[in-house]
């Protein structure tokens, strides 16, 4: 059996670098991917090593003849049936079915349900959200939040240590314009009712004068500059407006279940800037160019990046570089990830060359995703139509009521509504997480609350219908235990879910590794693809003593392993829908 909490392609994979180690001992195997990956296709076998074919282009020898060598060699693991060869040199590898049937009992008895600890003593700092303060959350920082928490997710259930910092925009030129807007027509009233929406109408009004009066700008400059200086007054308004902020940020957030380890905002950084400048001369890396101090990295392929301006303030980049070191020193992270849409990628390999060429030691990884949008509306805050997010949530739970209440009408009006609160607010996440973050991608209700296809209420209700076949059988036999009997695997539906089952490790670290949200949406979306194929052509609870207990428990897992992979997706599962 392969050991427990270890990927059997890895393990696979090692058993195939061994036997071609053994088979070519004169060969220089280094670069070459001796590794399996799961067969696409059944009639491949259950994995397929493509080994032999790369080997023969470095060896310049015939791949059929490699993979015969290889077959002729291989001591067989205990889960491997047989081996064949396929085609140009493919090596078709077959695993037993007591091999899998056993594999599947260890998961029922591991709570991480064989996920391996990769993750072991290794810190990740994941930064993503980052709102800015003073302005309401729009549906433009969904894809950020729900993207960066399952990456949370995935790297935390791999045993990684995970830091979730919400790097905020908490200082700028705009807390001058509120500060003044502030003091001169703040609606108190309104603040206490809607403060993040009173602050922004404050700052936009603000905003507005400066651009008609110049005395008003003047105004607003030296609050900043106060404020900046340490003043008191200045200060503890700044605090206030933070603290209103926040306390709205995060009923948002309570209300998507996310949650942060950190709240470092760029003010964070702020007295290590000049610090992070001189560096930078000092390396050699900053130069003078028209009163601005800036890294010319147009050798490497790069715009130029600005570090100081000509006013002697500082910008992103220079903040960004502080964090990096900020973070590396206090945490010794292996990585840190950072979830931003797609127009911030020339300034993330800006900042990342800099931190490369200032010998910072830790992985930066930028994940960029393309925007949500309606098909009704776009957003643009230009242009005033922005779409916030928690009237987003609102309606998704809505409209989410109304589908609970057609399939359920019998539920009580509070487990309606805590029933459509989960499946509104999965409908959104899942629309977003099923897709490659890169692309853009167009919100619809009919996809998002689809009871059928690649939707998370149709995930949801696949867990909450074995749910029921768990309670009839409960119900049926309630002086059976089911844990009693062994899995055996007898038909063939049931043999294609329990290879399905066994690569729920796989699917989680290549999650993971690519940062790719999408590939568990697809390996879950698969897997109830399996399910209902095996429910539907193999019998339950009419089967004989044995096969019917092996049945449920295959139920058993299939349910939590749905369970488990949709909390990766950060998404609820109802025992009811």
């Amino acid at each position: 059996m392969i050991k427990p909490n270890q990927l059997i392609e890895t393990q696979l994979s090692a058993w195939c670098a061994k036997t071609f180690t053994a088979c070519l001992p004169a060969a220089d195997l280094n670069g070459v991917n001796l590794g399996v990956n799961a067969s696409r296709n059944e009639q491949f076998g259950d994995y397929q090593c493509d080994a032999a074919m790369k080997l023969a282009k470095e060896l310049k020898s015939n791949p059929r003849a490699l993979a015969q060598q290889f077959v002729d060699t291989a001591d067989l693991p205990d889960l491997v049936e047989k081996i064949e060869i396929a085609g140009p040199g493919f090596i078709n590898i077959y695993l037993k079915n007591e091999g899998l049937a056993n594999q599947l009992t260890a998961m029922l008895g591991d709570n991480t349900l064989g996920l391996p600890n990769l993750g072991k003593n290794q810190t990740v700092i994941i930064d993503y959200s980052s709102p800015n303060v003073a302005k309401p959350m729009h549906i433009g920082h969904i894809r950020s939040t729900v993207i960066g928490n399952s990456i949370d997710r995935l790297y935390r259930a791999l045993g990684y240590n995970v830091i979730a910092d919400n790097h905020l925009g908490d200082w700028g030129t705009q807390f001058g314009l509120i500060i003044l807007g502030y003091r001169e027509f703040a609606d108190m009233d309104a603040l206490k009712t809607a403060p993040v929406e009173e602050l922004e109408r404050i700052y936009v009004t603000s905003y507005n004068m400066s651009k008609e009066d110049p005395a008003w700008r003047d105004r607003a400059k030296a609050e900043l500059v106060k404020l900046q200086q340490g003043d008191a007054e200045n200060r503890a308004l700044w605090e206030k407006f933070i603290e209103l902020t926040l306390s709205e940020f995060n009923r948002i957030y309570k209300r998507l279940d996310v949650a942060f380890d950190l709240y470092r905002g760029e003010s964070f950084y702020n007295d290590q800037l000049a610090e992070t400048v001189e560096k930078l001369q000092q390396a050699g890396l900053a130069e003078e160019s028209n009163g601005a101090l800036i890294c010319n990295l147009e050798d490497d392929g790069l715009a130029v990046a600005i570090v100081r301006k000509s006013d002697g303030g500082y910008n992103y980049t220079t903040t960004d570089i502080a964090t990096v070191a900020s973070r590396t020193a206090e945490f010794q992270p292996s990585e840190i990830i950072y979830v931003t849409d797609d127009r911030q990628q020339l300034h993330f390999r800006q900042f990342f060359h800099i931190c490369q060429k200032l010998n910072i030691p830790t992985k930066l990884t930028h994940v960029w995703f393309g925007l949500m949008r309606l098909p009704e509306a776009t957003f643009s805050t230009r242009e005033g139509n922005v779409i916030k997010l928690e009237a987003l949530l609102d309606e998704a739970e809505a409209r989410a009521l109304e589908v609970v209440k057609k399939s359920s009408p019998d539920m009580s009006d509070e487990q309606q509504r805590e029933v459509a609160r989960a499946v509104g607010i999965g409908a959104i996440k899942y629309t977003d997480l099923s897709q490659n973050p890169a692309s853009l991608v167009t919100f619809t209700w009919e996809k998002a609350l689809a009871m059928d296809g690649n939707s998370a209420p149709y995930l949801q209700y696949a867990y909450a219908r074995i749910a029921s076949v768990r309670d009839k059988y409960a119900a049926k036999f309630p002086d059976i235990n089911p844990d009693a009997f062994p899995i055996i695997l007898t038909e063939e539906q049931e043999r294609r879910l329990a290879i399905k089952l066994t690569r729920f490790a796989a699917a989680v670290e290549t999650a993971a590794r690519l940062h790719r949200p999408s590939v568990m949406a697809d390996y879950l979306y698969d897997l109830s693809q399996a399910y209902s194929s095996f429910y539907q052509n193999v019998p339950f609870l009419k089967a004989e003593e044995g096969p019917r207990e092996s049945r449920i428990r295959l139920c058993e897992l299939t349910a939590s392993v749905l369970k488990n992979g949709l909390a990766l997706l950060g998404i609820e599962t109802p025992e009811r829908i």
